[in-house]
């Protein structure tokens, strides 16, 4: 399967060079020429296979120039149980009939990005050796909280690998901060940087498609690249999880094999939801993509009206992996949708960065309103809902997976569409366990590591492991960078 840029479809790469070079040189994203679809035989035996087996079987569709033996045996190393600590990996908890939760956050980082980062460092690696790349790797990653973690997880001491994580100052939980200045591993780096997560994201594309820095970095035998939703190895394993949500779903007898459902996913930078629209391209019969965005709703106005407008307010909510303005992976979305017209996603680019803004063409606009409904959910809506489902359903959620649920309800009372839907839940309550334990009415000073076990004994429910243990790690990154010195730390951090 060959891949294309968003801004250049002549361009032409395999899989392992789009995986290895991250972002294209162009500033554009790779995308698959076209999109593998899933026969009624192939639904079948995914039925009968474990999630190791599932997600081998899906990325393989994407990934031709890797064999099905490594592709199974980096699933199996990756998805392992001493990493999961569900066996189904990614188990779907019906909270009543029509509403059924995804659970993304069984993992060593208890978010959904390990879902993609456990097999993100083998997936480079070999993409690396398949590419014949000798320089050692750079990855460069921005996080709004649980990128950054996961993906010094999956990284720590990875041969020929550095990675240095940046994220905004003040825009994580504690405990996501935590999780990252407390990360062992000889080639690990981070930083926080002042300013919001859009300033250190539009920082590492600069980083990426900058040829002078690109060529200060090969004088010192390092090439960049990315661990972000940008590189098209961290979108591809994200499909997987939808295929095997759906097959679990029939399994379990919510649905038979051919019924519709609907998927609503809490999103910022557009991955997760952009994975669930591959995964209906493959052939998963999902009727709509119902996208949840919290204050900081330009994914909201913009299905709503077509025109994507970043020229507002940025709000600090309690769900800051959020907290985004700029939706890079829409950028695919647009791509997919115009037919692969590279010359209209290039000027849609260009007035997003000189003027904030871009307005769709009624044909797009026509197609995403087909595809996709789209709403929002303030912090009071979000620990009212974190308050109802605990106290209905004795289920705990955390603050991103209640935008989830919210905008789902405000759908289903807006449209009376009663369709099965799969919620995507995306982190354990406990990283978020001030927000949480505020929302089921409990108020406290206490800030950090000691808020989980206070967590724990309110809700009767046990503190992961991951995040139990980080009360015994000692802090060994306290640096803070402005945007315009990241350039300078990255460099400082290679040698």
């Amino acid at each position: 399967m060959q891949y294309c840029s968003t801004r250049d479809s002549a361009v032409r790469v395999e899989a392992a060079k789009a995986i290895a070079q991250g972002l294209s040189r162009d500033g554009g994203l790779f995308c698959p020429m076209e999109i593998p679809r899933l026969s009624d035989l192939e639904f079948a035996a995914l039925l009968e296979m474990n999630y190791q087996q599932r997600a081998a079987f899906v990325i393989g569709k994407f990934l031709t120039d890797y064999s099905a033996d490594e592709l199974l045996e980096f699933a199996n190393t990756a998805y392992h149980s001493d990493r999961f600590t569900a066996p189904a990996v990614a188990p779907v908890h019906p909270l009543d009939d029509s509403t059924h939760i995804l659970e993304l956050w069984h993992g060593p980082t208890c978010a959904f990005k390990d879902m993609a980062l456990q097999i993100l460092p083998y997936l480079l690696t070999a993409a690396l050796k398949k590419t014949g790349e000798e320089k050692k790797a750079c990855i460069l990653v921005a996080t709004s909280g649980d990128t950054g973690k996961a993906a010094l997880e999956g990284f720590a001491d990875v041969d020929g690998i550095q990675i240095a994580v940046f994220y905004p100052k003040d825009g994580v939980s504690r405990v996501q901060e935590l999780q990252m200045t407390t990360q062992s591993g000889n080639n690990v780096y981070v930083s926080s940087v002042y300013g919001n997560f859009d300033h250190v994201q539009s920082k590492m594309k600069e980083i990426f498609s900058d040829v002078d820095l690109r060529e200060k970095a090969a004088e010192k035998n390092v090439f960049f690249s990315s661990a972000n939703s940008i590189n098209w190895g961290r979108a591809v394993p994200q499909i997987a999880y939808y295929v095997s949500g759906y097959c679990d779903m029939v399994k379990n007898g919510s649905i038979s094999l051919g019924d519709q459902i609907n998927v609503c996913v809490p999103t910022g930078n557009f991955g997760n939801i952009l994975a669930a629209y591959y995964a209906r391209e493959m052939g998963v019969p999902i009727k709509k993509l119902i996208c949840a965005s919290n204050e900081n709703n330009v994914l909201t106005d913009f299905f709503n009206t077509g025109c994507y407008d970043r020229n507002r307010d940025f709000h600090v909510t309690i769900s800051p992996a959020m907290d985004i303005l700029i939706s890079s992976n829409l950028e695919r979305l647009l791509f997919h949708l115009s037919g692969q017209d590279d010359k209209t996603i290039r000027a849609y680019m260009s007035a997003l960065a000189t003027d904030g803004k871009y307005v769709v063409n009624e044909a797009l606009k026509s197609r995403l309103s087909d595809l996709f409904h789209a709403g929002f959910c303030d912090d009071v809506r979000v620990k009212k809902t974190i308050s109802e489902v605990f106290s209905k359903y004795n289920y705990l959620i955390d603050t991103h997976t209640a935008v989830g649920v919210r905008v789902y309800q405000d759908y289903v009372a807006e449209t009376g569409d009663v369709t099965k839907t799969l919620i995507a839940s995306t982190a354990s309550p406990f990283k978020f366990a001030d927000s949480v334990l505020s929302a089921i009415g409990v108020d406290t000073d206490i800030d950090g590591t000691e808020l989980l076990d206070i967590l724990s004994k309110t809700t009767s429910v046990s503190v992961p492991g991951p995040l139990a243990e980080l009360k015994n790690k000692t802090e060994r990154f306290k640096n803070a960078v402005t945007k315009d010195e990241i350039v300078n730390a990255v460099f400082d951090f290679i040698g």
